[in-house]
């Protein structure tokens, strides 16, 4: 893949400010999940692609989802640790837990598994478990890079993904690709994100 030249957005910013838009760390559970109720995450940017997905993400922002997690969510956040040291060994990309929000809207919040500053430029990996192979990575994920991208001022991103089979790791390593920044795909987020805002101010 050909990894494009940086290009400015009118959300970029100096990179060096990205740390001082740290909102909360997800190694204070509460806190951390406080502050995500509050804006649009990644995870939450990652179904925005339809009307009715727009209402269900306002939905769930307003009541809370009746999602607690299950079994694969269990697995993926036992194994994300050891996946991010491999990516740290294999890439150079720095584990991270904290939330940021974005220069332009404290309300559009993310976390990456990973970030690390290359010359003047942000690089950011995310982690995945699955259960089945990828022969394309799943349109909602790319959404979520995207969003990320967006928050931190990245210009790529590195999904890296590990399948399991009942719960067992398949293959010696995990698999990766680069993705580069999408300014059409931000854009459109952005608007869907801002838009679910909107919702829940009115009330």
């Amino acid at each position: 893949m050909t990894i494009s030249q940086p290009t400015l957005s009118l959300w970029d910013e100096p990179v060096h400010d990205h740390r001082a838009r740290i909102v909360a760390d997800s190694t204070d559970r509460v806190a951390w999940l406080r502050a995500r109720s509050r804006g649009i995450t990644a995870t939450d940017a990652a179904r925005l692609a339809t009307e009715r997905s727009v209402h269900a993400v306002i939905r769930d922002k307003r009541y809370g989802s009746s999602f607690g997690g299950n079994a694969f969510t269990d697995h993926g956040s036992q194994r994300e640790p050891e996946i991010a040291r491999w990516v740290q060994q294999a890439h150079g990309i720095t584990p991270s837990t904290a939330l940021f929000h974005a220069s332009s809207n404290r309300a559009h919040l993310a976390t990456p598994d990973g970030i690390s500053v290359v010359g003047d430029t942000i690089v950011l990996a995310e982690i995945k478990t699955t259960s089945a192979p990828w022969r394309t990575i799943p349109r909602s994920y790319l959404r979520q890079v995207w969003w990320q991208q967006y928050v931190l001022g990245a210009e790529r991103t590195l999904l890296v993904w590990e399948q399991h089979d009942n719960f067992v790791p398949v293959g010696a390593e995990p698999k990766s690709r680069w993705i580069d920044r999408d300014e059409n795909e931000i854009h459109m987020l952005v608007s869907l994100a801002d838009r679910v805002l909107h919702e829940l101010r009115r009330g």
